[in-house]
C-alpha cells in the first residue's frame, strides 16, 4: 500500500513538473527578428550586444561576415561602423583636451597646419573645436569614398583637403549642418597635437585602454580573419575595400562585443581590465547639447534625445555602402545596446526588440507611437514672399569662380543657371550651362533646399555624372550656403561643396 502510494506520487509529480511552463527566453524575439532581417532585406550578417549595470548581458551573431568564405558573423566580428566612428573619435579627442594640449574654444585653424579653414560666410576664428566636434563651425556636408579598385583617384593629404573644402558656408554657431569634413579635421588635430599617427594613437591610448581588442582604424594588420566583408544592397555583392578622407568620421571598424564595452564606459560603468582614459566630467562635457539636430540635440560626437520613447537616449548610428549601426545608450536604465550590419539596409526591428527585452515599458510606448504614426503627406511648397525675384551673384569653388542665377517666380518654380548664359551661334563650352529646374523645392525657417541637373567644372568631381544640392539661407538679404556636387548611391563617391552667395537683382 505504503508503495503504491510512492509510486502515485512520483506520477503525480511527474505529471506537474511536465504541466510546468518552460522558462521563457526574452532574447528569443529578438533572435527572431534578427532572422528575419537577414531573410526579408538581403542582408548577410548582425551582431548584437546588450549590457546593464556594467554586465554584458546577451551578445551573439547571425548570418555572415563573409558569404563567400562561408564565416559566421560572431559578436567578436568587426564591422564598418561609419558615422558611430565620431564619438569615438571624440572620445580620442577629449583625452587631449583632459591634458590641457588641446581646448574646446579655441579656433580649430590654432591646431592645424598649412591647410585651414576659410571664412566665407563669417569669421574662421569662430570655428572653433568645440562647434566643429558639434557640427556648427559652418562647415559643409562633405563626404568622399576612394575604392580600392580604382585605377588612378586617391585622398589628398589632409592639408589639401582642408585648403579646399574646409569652407565656412554658415557663420560659425549659426546653423547645424552635418559634416564628416568636421570629424575629418578632429582627427588631424589629434594627430598633430600627439605627435602620432592617428590611427596609433587611437590603438594605444583609447582602444587598448578600454580593452577594445578586436576594433581599430581601417582593418589594421592581424586582425583581417575578424573583418566583416561590406555588401552593395542592389545586388549583394563585396563592395570594393574604401577609405576616405575624413577618417576620423567614418573609419573606425569593431566588434559588437567591444562596441558595447566603449558604450558602457561613458555610461560610466568601469570595468576590471579598462583604465579611466576620460574623468566622469570629461564624460559629462561630452553630453552637453549644444544645437538642435536630427529631431534631438547634438553634442560632442553624440546625439542627445530629452524623451525617446519615455526616457532618455544617447545614441549614434551610421550608415554608407555595406554599413549600417547604431550604439544607444540609455543613462536611467545603465542599458546599453548595439547593432552591427554589414548590409546598407538598417538595424530598427532588430534594435527595438533587444530594447523591448530589457527596458521597462519600451514594448508598449513603441506601441503607441506606431499606432499614432501617419503616412507623411507630400511636401508642399509656396513660394515666399522674400524670396520671389531673381537672384544673382557666384558659385566659389577652390579652383575657379562661376556666375550663378537663381529665379524664383511666384508659382514656387525655381530655375538657376551655372556659368554664362550660352548665346546663340556661339560654341558653349564647358563652363557654361543651359538654365536648369530645380526639383525637390524646401524652404523652412530661412533655409532653402533643391537639386538640379548641372556639373560643377573641377577635376575633383566632373570625371563621373553627378547632381548639384543647394543649401542656401537667407540671412541679411543675401542668400547664402553651399551647391554641393553628389553623386547616387550605387556607387557613391563623393558630396563636395562650393560656396555661394547670391543678392537679389
Amino acid at each position: 500500500m505504503r508503495r503504491t502510494v510512492l509510486f502515485a506520487l512520483i506520477v503525480l509529480s511527474q505529471a506537474a513538473w511536465a504541466q510546468k511552463p518552460a522558462t521563457v527566453d526574452r532574447w528569443q524575439p529578438t533572435r527572431d527578428a534578427a532572422e528575419r532581417f537577414l531573410k526579408e532585406r538581403g542582408v548577410a550578417g548582425v551582431a548584437v550586444a546588450v549590457a546593464k549595470d556594467g554586465k554584458i548581458i546577451w551578445e551573439e551573431g547571425f548570418g555572415w561576415a563573409n558569404r563567400e568564405k562561408m564565416i559566421p558573423a560572431t559578436p567578436n566580428t568587426m564591422f564598418s561602423l561609419a558615422s558611430i566612428s565620431k564619438p569615438i573619435t571624440a572620445t580620442g579627442l577629449m583625452t587631449l583636451v583632459q591634458r590641457g594640449q588641446i581646448k574646446l574654444d579655441q579656433p580649430a585653424n590654432d591646431y592645424l597646419g598649412v591647410g585651414k579653414l576659410t571664412g566665407l560666410a563669417g569669421d574662421a576664428s569662430g570655428a572653433t573645436v568645440r562647434r566643429v566636434l558639434s557640427h556648427t563651425a559652418g562647415l559643409p556636408l562633405h563626404y568622399q569614398f576612394f575604392y580600392a579598385n580604382e585605377a588612378t583617384r586617391r585622398a589628398p593629404t589632409m592639408d589639401e583637403t582642408i585648403a579646399r573644402y574646409g569652407i565656412l558656408v554658415t557663420a560659425p554657431g549659426e546653423t547645424f549642418q552635418y559634416s564628416n569634413l568636421g570629424f575629418g579635421i578632429i582627427d588631424y588635430i589629434i594627430s598633430r597635437a600627439s605627435g602620432m599617427a592617428f590611427a596609433d594613437f587611437m590603438r594605444t591610448r583609447v582602444f587598448l585602454p578600454l580593452g577594445m581588442t578586436h576594433t581599430s582604424i581601417d582593418i589594421a594588420p592581424g586582425l583581417e580573419p575578424y573583418a566583416a566583408e561590406r555588401y552593395w544592397p542592389s545586388n549583394q555583392k563585396p563592395v570594393s575595400f574604401y577609405t576616405f578622407d575624413h577618417v576620423g568620421a567614418s573609419a573606425v571598424w569593431s566588434s559588437a562585443h567591444d562596441l558595447v564595452r566603449f558604450g558602457m564606459f561613458h555610461l560610466k560603468n568601469r570595468l576590471p581590465d579598462q583604465r579611466a582614459i576620460l574623468a566622469d566630467s570629461s564624460i559629462d562635457e561630452m553630453k552637453k547639447p549644444v544645437h538642435e539636430a536630427f529631431g534631438a540635440e547634438y553634442a560632442l560626437g553624440w546625439v542627445v534625445h530629452r524623451n525617446q520613447r519615455g526616457r532618455p537616449l544617447i545614441e549614434h548610428s551610421g550608415g554608407m555602402p555595406g554599413v549600417s549601426t547604431i550604439l544607444n545608450l540609455y543613462p536611467s536604465d545603465n542599458v546599453v545596446i548595439t547593432v552591427l550590419t554589414n548590409g546598407s539596409l538598417g538595424w530598427g526591428s532588430v534594435a527595438d526588440e533587444a530594447a523591448s527585452a530589457v527596458l521597462p515599458g519600451y514594448a508598449d510606448s513603441l506601441k503607441a507611437e506606431r499606432a499614432r504614426a501617419k503616412p507623411p503627406e507630400p511636401a508642399k511648397f509656396t513660394a515666399p514672399a522674400e524670396l520671389i525675384g531673381t537672384w544673382t551673384g557666384t558659385i566659389r569653388t577652390w579652383a575657379k569662380t562661376l556666375p550663378f542665377e537663381l529665379e524664383m517666380r511666384p508659382d514656387g518654380k525655381v530655375e538657376v543657371q551655372l556659368g554664362e548664359p550660352i548665346k546663340p551661334g556661339f560654341d558653349p563650352g564647358p563652363p557654361k550651362q543651359l538654365r536648369a529646374l530645380v526639383n525637390g523645392v524646401s524652404y523652412e525657417k530661412g533655409s532653402l533646399e533643391g537639386r538640379f541637373a548641372g556639373t560643377i567644372p573641377t577635376p575633383d568631381v566632373d570625371w563621373v555624372p553627378h547632381t548639384i544640392a543647394l543649401d542656401l539661407h537667407l540671412v541679411n538679404g543675401v542668400l547664402r550656403g553651399s551647391a554641393s556636387a553628389q553623386t547616387g548611391n550605387d556607387p557613391v563617391f563623393y558630396s563636395v561643396a562650393s560656396y555661394v552667395e547670391l543678392r537679389k537683382r
